[in-house]
């Protein structure tokens, strides 16, 4: 439970084991800039629509998408209640890191599935979390707005 980075982040220094080596850091690679992230229209023709993702995703990586019609005060409260899980302390976290293949169960994992085994770890944890109707009851049961 002590390897949550968002359990201990705030309070300590940063351990060795997040620290790559300089030999295996990005250095001075090149990387293009720039200014704004392809945007997916989703009142578009679904034709366009695959065009452009297509495009986006080759050439980019990745993509905004507007008018998908959730109301931004639920993505706002939905981020609220994800920043809420990863300020909780650890043990109420703990529930959550047992490592199965079952598709339905929510998991949370620090760095990678190998963390046992990594000699550097990623400055990340991961909540991987399902989200069709029959999924509901493997859910975090905290915070209670979940």
């Amino acid at each position: 439970m002590d390897k949550f980075v968002s359990s201990w982040y705030n309070d300590q220094s940063l351990p060795e084991s997040y620290i790559f080596p300089p030999h295996e850091r990005p250095g001075k690679l090149l990387v293009p800039r720039c200014n704004t992230v392809p945007v997916i229209d989703l009142s578009d023709t679904r034709t366009n629509l695959v065009h452009q993702i297509l495009k986006a995703s080759q050439e980019f990586g990745l993509f905004q998408v507007v008018n998908h019609g959730v109301p931004p005060n639920i993505m706002s409260e939905t981020m609220s209640v994800f920043h809420e899980f990863f300020e909780l302390p650890a043990e109420d976290k703990a529930s959550l890191t047992v490592y199965t293949n079952d598709p339905k169960r929510c998991k949370l994992v620090t760095s990678t599935l190998d963390y046992d085994r990594e000699k550097i770890h990623l400055w990340r944890d991961v909540l991987r979390h399902p989200c069709h109707p029959d999924c509901i009851e493997f859910w975090p049961r905290k915070p209670l707005r979940y």
